[in-house]
């Protein structure tokens, strides 16, 4: 890596899926994964880049398949496996070396600190990663939504959410052998083709507030800091086309 390295990216929102957390398991965290994928993120610090993540719980709990349970009480369970997931990254990133805040949509004030905007920002600008738990703090909203408010809220430069997929195709590519791939695509496109990029709220918040979107595969962990350096990998949700 050059001593003088430039990210293309400085302020960046990075969501990280609990599913990429758990590795090649069903479930539950795979701690080799999870080092790998910290160990980009530092990367991207080391150069200047400001971190913010947001995670998802799917690793330890999908409230949507929870059937016969209240949606809103699913849904704050799952905030709290969120909150698992937060801690177990804050803590194999402070051991590479980075200083991390969490930040709790919902107050748990003895494992980490309320969402409060400007204490965000003023950590990113320290050079702290910040990693944002128990999505917006409200049932019936995804995780997604909650990656899409925190990058509009912090004035991100982009926000890169890393999947199991290279990324937009024009349908399932696990289903279809034709699929084709976007290197680019609009906003506009995302949200009238319905291409499963993120569920609507979350686009919506993005289109409007004029947020590019990178979907990338995390299979490659390296990819986080080529993606925050301007490297072509993925593909790139923008508001105009070239």
């Amino acid at each position: 890596m050059s001593d003088n390295a430039t990210p293309k990216y400085k302020r960046v929102l990075l969501k990280l899926s609990g599913e990429a957390l758990a590795g090649g398991k069903e479930s539950g965290l795979d701690i080799p994964t999870v080092e790998s994928i910290c160990r980009s993120i530092k990367k991207c610090v080391d150069v200047g880049a400001q971190i913010g993540i947001v995670v998802g719980g799917g690793n330890f709990w999908r409230g949507r398949s929870s059937e016969g349970m209240d949606r809103a009480r699913a849904d704050h369970i799952g905030m709290l496996a969120t909150t698992m997931n937060a801690l177990a990254v804050a803590d194999v990133l402070e051991n590479q070396g980075c200083t991390v805040r969490v930040q709790t949509a919902i107050t748990m004030q003895q494992v980490a600190e309320p969402f409060i905007l400007g204490k965000a920002i003023r950590h990113l600008e320290k050079g702290r990663v910040v990693i944002f738990g128990c999505g917006t703090g409200n049932p019936f909203f995804s995780t997604d939504s909650a990656a899409s408010l925190r990058a509009a809220e912090l004035g991100a430069d982009i926000l890169l959410k890393a999947t199991m997929v290279d990324g937009i195709y024009d349908k399932d590519p696990k289903k279809f052998h034709n699929a084709v791939k976007y290197d680019v695509i609009t906003h506009h496109e995302i949200l009238v083709k319905r291409l499963q990029v993120m569920d609507s709220a979350a686009a919506a918040i993005c289109t409007e507030n004029n947020i590019p979107i990178l979907v990338f595969n995390l299979a490659r962990p390296d990819n986080i800091y080529d993606a925050i350096m301007g490297e072509s990998i993925g593909t790139l949700v923008a508001k105009h086309k070239g």
